[in-house]
């Protein structure tokens, strides 16, 4: 497992037992903190690792970042079934339990931020606020929608890539350098990301994330059925970060209209990040600050 330090952490790989096997997560320990450490959990999306979050953990110096490889994804994808969100809730709370943090400040990003929710609502104990990150609210589902049909719309191109094989790790880096989300954006942080990303397939290299752990989650995204009645009852301080711009760089995944119908019904503080997409609004420099902002905020009491 990797260990290594950046110029603001020392970064770490551990693995924890929960129901089925282990879980991987990368804990980012600051270095030389000047006082008390505050931890933040952070929860990537559906096909994701937790090498997500390496921007947020630079803009946070002060902090530690625990980062979970979610169940099916990444180092933790031998990880069996079922899976869903309130599965990837408990192997959470247990995270937190083996490191004995808690209540911290939850950022959740895509899927990661219904998980946090869900986090919040199953474990309120170890959740003192939320970040949600163009995700965790729900989505806009048009009345008769067929879910599947609605996700392949939606996901369609990231699970596409999950049945994909890659000659070396420098041909997945071509691909995502071909994304629209990534395009002229790939620096020294996301390739490490996207080599991280990869495991032996046969001779070559395919994603870490498994589709049916992938599948299992993403008919959940549309219907809510652990996100609903988590919301109806939330009562930690929450804020909805929003990219103007969607997964493939142009419409975004939750329209504003629909994002301030919920804001007003949950009570919460939310606002728009300029010029990211929802991969870039935590997989860059820009996004990662405005998510750090309200990180310290939360962490020192002053809320939107």
């Amino acid at each position: 497992m990797s260990t290594h330090t950046t110029g603001t952490h020392t970064y770490e790989e551990i693995d924890v037992a929960v129901d089925g096997g282990t879980l991987r997560a990368g804990v980012w320990e600051p270095v030389a903190p000047a006082g008390p450490v505050p931890t933040v959990l952070a929860v990537h999306g559906i096909t994701a690792t937790h090498r997500t979050w390496t921007y947020l953990t630079d803009a946070l110096p002060g902090t530690r970042v625990v980062a979970p490889d979610l169940r099916g994804r990444g180092r933790s994808n031998a990880l069996p079934g079922p899976f869903g969100m309130a599965r990837h809730a408990d192997d959470l709370a247990v995270l937190l339990g083996e490191l004995a943090a808690g209540p911290v400040v939850v950022v959740g990003h895509s899927m990661g931020g219904f998980v946090s929710v869900v986090l919040a609502h199953r474990h309120r104990d170890l959740v003192d606020s939320l970040i949600l990150v163009d995700g965790g609210l729900p989505l806009d589902v048009p009345t008769g929608a067929d879910p599947d049909e609605l996700m392949q719309a939606v996901l369609g191109p990231a699970s596409a890539r999950l049945a994909m094989t890659f000659r070396d790790h420098e041909a997945y880096r071509d691909f995502w350098r071909a994304h629209p989300a990534f395009t002229d954006r790939v620096d020294q942080r996301l390739g490490a990301y996207f080599d991280y990303d990869l495991e032996p397939a046969d001779g070559a290299w395919r994603p870490s994330s498994r589709i049916e752990a992938v599948t299992g989650d993403q008919r959940e995204l549309v219907t809510g059925e652990s996100l609903l009645p988590a919301l109806d009852a939330l009562d930690a301080p929450a804020v909805f970060l929003r990219a103007p711009r969607g997964l493939l760089d142009g419409e975004p995944l939750y329209a504003a209209e629909h994002v301030a119908a919920w804001v007003e019904r949950l009570r919460i503080a939310a606002a728009d990040i300029p010029d990211v997409n929802h991969y870039t609004i935590v997989m860059g420099p820009a996004g990662a600050e405005a998510v750090a902002q309200q990180v310290r905020a939360l962490q020192v009491g002053v809320r939107m």
